[in-house]
């Protein structure tokens, strides 16, 4: 079952959602907790499932994502795995870029028809969860259905956001909407509890099943269904399409499952890692989270104040108070500064001290946060440079606006990747 399968990571689009994060990379090339890549997450969950052929679909800033892959998953000479990026290119046949996620599946469809496999599983690439894929494959298998799609349970107020689908008592979908908006759509998109709960699911007031963007299609369908050049998204028309004329049912997930495609929503997972008991958890060995080793030295704490934060290896923090925060690879954090609420995601280098002299000789600060900074509700790009006595704090309280060095988003303030803070700035 496992060995028919291979997995396909849509991660093309342009992440305008998430910019400016995605300024200089992939979506799926962002960093989250600290020390991670939004990438692993899908990767670590295929080869926890046994699946080791994966494909990462991509169009928009590859390089960092091409490089950290090449870094990162390497198989042995004994193994048949492997993770390739598939960036969109135009050809004879095709001259235009991916227009949706079905049309990127179908623009690659000759690579994946060429591997000996059954079954197509479908990923995003921004989701933040744990899920064992060869239970999805077997109930797929077991129903001899055509398509499987993983549903979770929603609160009514989020189902505008979401595709959601009803299903009959045997798990087969029989309705689908893509973001319903009016009351009259969301209210017969309901599901009774009776059905949730044949289906193992205790309702507990949610009584909506939203589409996770999760999908297993038999690989003949799969050719099928792209065969018509007009689908070009899975969820506005490949599913809805696929009702009634194709054996399609649901897969219903209960554990944790984050969209992390927004800066604001990018936020609150991070935030929520610092939690004593946070519900996504890097700590279970059982189902570990791969990642590009760096062999980083030990963080260095002097004379700190440290509250429900994550500190990443290679760090050198000094005299500072950090609440509530994630601290990511070789941040150097200067004395006297506090930071709270914010995500500050590190550096990907070291300075030496010629660079820095250089840097300071034209007026610039040094990688990292300087002394007598106060960040406060941020995130914080990879190597950027705050001097000395800095605030980002939002102190105009702006919903949203756009600087060349930093972009408030939903009220939280987001530093570019390697911009620029002089000292004595108040954002």
């Amino acid at each position: 079952m496992i060995r028919g399968t291979i997995a396909v990571i849509l991660g093309g689009g342009k992440g305008s959602r998430l910019y400016p994060l995605t300024k200089y990379r992939a979506k799926p090339a962002v960093p989250i907790a600290g020390k991670f890549r939004l990438i692993d997450i899908p990767i670590s969950n295929c080869l926890h499932s046994g699946v080791d052929r994966i494909f990462v679909l991509t169009q928009f800033n590859a390089e960092s994502l091409t490089k950290h892959i090449v870094q990162t998953y390497r198989f042995d000479a004994f193994s048949r795995g492997y993770v390739q990026i598939l960036a969109a290119q135009q050809t004879l046949e095709n001259t235009d870029w991916y227009q949706g996620t079905a049309d990127a599946v179908r623009q690659n469809l000759r690579r994946f028809v060429g591997t000996s496999c059954d079954h197509v599983l479908i990923l995003a690439g921004d989701h933040m969860y744990k899920m064992d894929y060869e239970k999805m494959l077997h109930e797929h298998i077991q129903r001899k259905a055509d398509i499987t799609v993983a549903v979770l349970p929603l609160e009514r107020d989020q189902v505008k956001e979401f595709g959601i689908l009803k299903t009959d008592p045997d798990g087969r979908v029989t309705d689908f909407v893509e973001k319903p908006q009016e009351k009259r759509e969301i209210d017969a998109m309901e599901m009774d509890a009776k059905t949730l709960q044949a289906s193992g699911i205790q309702a507990l007031g949610q009584f909506h099943m939203a589409s996770m963007g999760i999908y297993v299609f038999n690989k003949d369908v799969l050719v099928e269904s792209l065969s018509d050049e007009s689908m070009v998204d899975f969820g506005k028309h490949v599913i809805p399409a696929s009702i009634g004329a194709k054996k399609m049912y649901a897969h219903f997930f209960g554990g944790y499952w984050r969209d992390v495609g927004t800066i604001e929503s990018f936020f609150q997972a991070n935030l929520e890692l610092t939690r004593e008991s946070p519900e996504f958890d890097f700590y279970d060995e059982a189902a570990q989270i791969y990642t590009h080793a760096r062999f980083l030295p030990g963080s260095k704490i002097n004379s700190c104040i440290v509250e429900s934060s994550v500190l990443c290896e290679g760090s050198v923090i000094t005299k500072c108070e950090i609440r509530n925060s994630i601290i990511g690879v070789r941040s150097i954090v200067r004395s006297g500064t506090k930071i709270s609420n914010s995500v500050i995601i590190g550096a990907d280098h070291y300075e030496t001290v010629e660079d820095q002299c250089d840097f300071n000789a034209d007026g610039l600060p040094a990688i990292g946060v300087g002394q007598n900074c106060v960040i406060k509700n941020a995130i914080v790009d990879m190597n950027a440079r705050i001097g000395c006595n800095v605030k980002i704090i939002n102190q105009q309280g702006l919903k949203n606006y756009d600087d060349s060095n930093y972009t408030i988003s939903d009220g939280i303030t987001v530093v570019h990747k390697n911009a620029v803070i002089l000292d004595d700035t108040t954002i």
